[in-house]
């Protein structure tokens, strides 16, 4: 913007450099119960607690995240994984805090202790090449970008047509 506000650049447009299969896993938890404090408290900071661990340890395999809410009771994280392998791994390391945290929670939920006053949810997405697509307007690298790499929109195509037509030269496509 100039000194009148006006706009003297057009805006700038972008898209993410994703390359081959996505993966994306959307994790959360919802409060069924505010008083019960004592029951999702550690659950909310066990989240926090294993995103700490793989920003720390990058080999295991997260690219990025986004921390969301879909309502006071809600809250959840899209995450970006380099491969289904490297979160199976993870989710599987004995040496990881998600293992002892699942342990505690199958425990609890084979003797009967879990008292419905926090549910817990994951989804998983396994998206090939071709199948997703993104656009950035004046935004610094978010989301599937921000996991990926971010590059001028018309290295993909400046409609969504054309971005989801996107293969890169390993997938045997076009590449622009």
């Amino acid at each position: 913007m100039d000194g009148n506000g006006k706009r003297t650049s057009t805006a700038r447009r972008t898209t993410a450099d994703a390359r081959g299969e996505v993966v994306v896993l959307l994790i959360g938890m919802r409060i069924n119960h505010f008083r019960a404090v004592h029951q999702w408290l550690p659950v909310l900071l066990a989240m926090f607690r294993m995103l700490a661990e793989l920003k720390k340890e990058p080999g295991r395999g997260l690219l990025s995240r986004v921390l969301l809410t879909a309502s006071p009771r809600t809250y959840y994280v899209v995450q970006y994984w380099e491969s289904k392998e490297k979160l199976y791994a993870y989710a599987s390391a004995p040496d990881a805090f998600h293992h002892a945290v699942w342990t505690k929670v199958n425990r609890m939920e084979r003797d009967g202790k879990l008292g419905g006053h926090v549910g817990i949810w994951h989804e998983t997405y396994v998206v090939p090449e071709g199948s997703y697509e993104a656009i950035y307007g004046d935004m610094p690298a978010f989301g599937l970008a921000a996991a990926h790499g971010q590059v001028p929109l018309e290295r993909r195509g400046r409609t969504a047509k054309d971005r989801y037509a996107y293969r890169t030269a390993e997938a045997g496509g076009k590449t622009g």
